[in-house]
């Protein structure tokens, strides 16, 4: 039997992310790299292990491999843990046959016996892909003092903005009073993160019942928390008035990336008092040649740059030759930039090569029609030919052969 925990974390990391295109081809959205020598599930990870929550499930089911081999046995997250840690998820082949995971609430529900085995008292049910720094523990003090069945951490988003997320309306005290899922004309701009606590022994009927339940999709924002809600359940909103980011579109995760150029944002990820860990790998200083210009950029290890770069997050291995420009541009891991060729205004993917004189993106400012804007994007290992161009918006998941 395992030991007792008061609260456990499941972390939904099985999404397709097919919002994200080519770059979700081979890897689970939350093994996407982010800021230079991160990837996406370091952030809910590190939350974790900084709130003293000690016991992790990790929910895997679409292309899990980079995912699994990443997270490993989770020493660099201090998660190495003999009693607890963290565990790999994955729909496994029960009596019945194997099932996918449905939904969300299906997902956590067949782990019910994995949850039981800790005899949590808590649950808190988090998402993979989501850029933030939040204390678990003070959530779950909040939850505690409020006597709640369900706890959701809740943000005030631009008004704008806010038909693109689940919204609440809350009362004095703190309890939701109403729920509006992705509205055309909201009436609340008071979002839920997706990041949620629960009373595990509430949770669990509630898990139980919504799989018996006919045609429910199985989704906690769709079905669970509506019917606790229904059934008059305590349930409150816990204010976070942090940096989060939903990286879910090519477009946040260009912004996402950017936001830490950016000395007005609120993301410090050097930051001694609440970490992130990353699984790092071993490689020499960055190389800045005498000719490069590098203004406003993150540069990693292992780096050679001899060209041009501004307002870049360049991550480790990327090579940007003599007269080559990047420019508000995300480089990822093991990139080649070429002699004369132009990156700007654009994702490149892990090991992708960008021969000379070629030209991706373009800046929004040089558009007629700024509609036709976009954030360009290289797939993974893609090579673009020489003098070729790709288009401001455009996804380019084969190789590409250079302008005759």
């Amino acid at each position: 039997m395992a030991k007792r925990k008061e609260c456990l974390a499941m972390l939904l990391a099985g999404g397709q992310g097919s919002r994200l295109g080519i770059l979700t081809k081979n890897i689970a959205k939350p093994a996407v790299p982010y800021g230079g020598k991160y990837r996406i599930i370091d952030f809910p990870l590190s939350n974790c292990s900084n709130s003293g929550i000690d016991t992790v499930g990790v929910l895997t089911q679409y292309q899990p491999l980079v995912l699994n081999d990443y997270i490993g046995n989770g020493r660099p997250w201090d998660l190495d843990r003999a009693d607890g840690g963290v565990h790999i998820l994955s729909p496994y082949q029960q009596i019945k046959g194997t099932e996918w995971y449905k939904g969300t609430a299906n997902a956590i529900y067949q782990n019910i016996n994995f949850i039981d085995r800790y005899d949590p008292e808590y649950v808190a049910v988090l998402s993979g892909d989501h850029i933030y720094k939040m204390d678990y523990a003070k959530m779950l003090a909040y939850h505690k003092q409020k006597n709640a069945a369900c706890t959701i951490a809740m943000l005030e988003v631009p008004w704008e903005e806010a038909s693109r997320f689940g919204l609440m309306f809350v009362n004095e005290d703190g309890s939701i009073a109403e729920f509006e899922e992705k509205p055309k004309n909201p009436r609340s701009n008071k979002a839920s993160m997706g990041v949620y606590i629960f009373t595990w022994s509430k949770l669990r009927q509630y898990l139980i019942d919504d799989e018996n339940k006919e045609g429910s999709k199985n989704d906690f924002g769709h079905d669970v928390i509506p019917a606790m809600h229904n059934a008059g359940e305590r349930m409150f909103a816990y204010l976070f008035d942090g940096y989060w980011k939903d990286v879910g579109t090519i477009d946040s995760l260009w912004e996402a990336n950017l936001d830490l150029l950016n000395p007005k944002v609120d993301l410090d990820l050097s930051d001694d008092s609440w970490r992130i860990y990353s699984k790092s790998f071993t490689a020499p200083p960055h190389y800045i040649g005498a000719s490069a210009k590098v203004e406003n950029s993150m540069i990693g290890d292992g780096c050679d740059i001899e060209g041009d770069i501004d307002y870049s997050v360049v991550s480790s291995g990327v090579t940007v030759e003599r007269g080559a420009t990047v420019r508000y541009s995300i480089v990822m891991p093991g990139v080649t930039v070429k002699s004369g060729a132009v990156v700007e205004y654009s994702i490149v993917a892990e090991n992708a090569v960008i021969e000379e004189n070629a030209h991706i993106g373009m800046e929004p400012q040089a558009m007629e029609n700024r509609d036709d804007w976009g954030v360009a994007v290289v797939g993974q290992g893609v090579k673009i030919g020489k003098g070729a161009s790709v288009a401001p918006k455009a996804m380019v998941d084969t190789d590409m052969g250079g302008a005759e």
